[in-house]
């Protein structure tokens, strides 16, 4: 009985060592090919960050399309705006046509903004 019991708790061990070991090294090959990924898609996760700079500017909750392309030079429109939606963007046309782009994550902001200069 002791034999036996022995058996059954060195393979339980093993077994927990062995999936402990197996998990960490999928993490770590995650890891890995995540980062393989950003280095392969350096520009376009610069210029999310980059889009994500100018966006999140503490003075202007909104940028004009025309002033965020001067800065992000080397995309065409269409590009240049899935990048501002990847970077958690919203896209605003205003009254006189022109085209502004503001965080989704500032929309609270722009509101107390507004509900601030209306008093």
């Amino acid at each position: 009985m002791d034999l036996t019991l022995s058996a059954l708790l060195g393979t339980l061990f093993g077994s927990a060592v062995g999936g402990v070991v197996s998990s960490l090294l999928s993490r770590q090959q995650l890891q890995n090919q995540l980062r393989a990924l950003r280095e392969q898609h350096k520009t376009e996760f610069m210029a999310e960050e980059t889009a994500r700079h100018f966006l999140s500017h503490k003075s202007y909750t909104d940028r004009s399309f025309d002033t965020l392309q001067q800065h992000l030079g080397g995309f065409e429109a269409d590009e240049l705006r899935k990048i501002l939606v990847r970077a958690g963007a919203i896209r605003l046309i205003r009254d006189d046509g022109s085209e502004w782009w503001r965080l989704l994550s500032r929309m609270d902001e722009y509101i107390e903004k507004k509900r601030q200069s209306a008093d």
